[in-house]
């Protein structure tokens, strides 16, 4: 890592792994009031116009209130995602550093409710909410 990559005090490598973030590792992450998603973007992250590209930050808003809402929901086997909705408030650059800052809302039987900012070097650039369906069974 670069100067320009240092990871911000309390994020350690992210420890959910998956095959759909894979190419964009390394990822970080922190529990906090919720739970939070870093990463320094780099090319594989960008569009053709070499910005954060939506799909990359709204899957990792997707995983980051996933993981919010499932460490509050008591004896879930896992957690589907109902419903998400990504606002674009701005862009982000190769370099910057992103924080996807997860809360969750509520947390009931089998509904969970979440809400995300997503930062590029403190600046907001996107807000995000899901529905998450509560898994309680190993069939789903």
């Amino acid at each position: 890592m670069g100067v320009s990559e240092t990871v911000p005090a309390g994020f350690e490598r992210h420890f959910r792994q998956s095959p759909a973030t894979d190419p964009w590792e390394p990822l970080w992450s922190r529990r906090d009031d919720g739970f939070t998603i870093g990463l320094h973007v780099r090319e594989a992250h960008c569009n053709a116009r070499g910005l954060l590209h939506g799909g990359v930050l709204s899957a990792l808003a997707d995983n980051a209130m996933g993981i919010a809402c499932a460490d509050r929901a008591d004896g879930a086997k896992g957690l589907l995602t109902a419903h998400l909705s990504v606002d674009y408030l701005g862009s982000a650059r190769v370099g910057q550093w992103i924080e996807v800052r997860a809360r969750p809302r509520r947390v009931g039987g089998s509904i969970a409710y979440a809400e995300a900012d997503v930062l590029a070097d403190g600046e907001a650039v996107a807000s995000a909410s899901a529905i998450f369906k509560i898994v309680r069974t190993a069939d789903g």
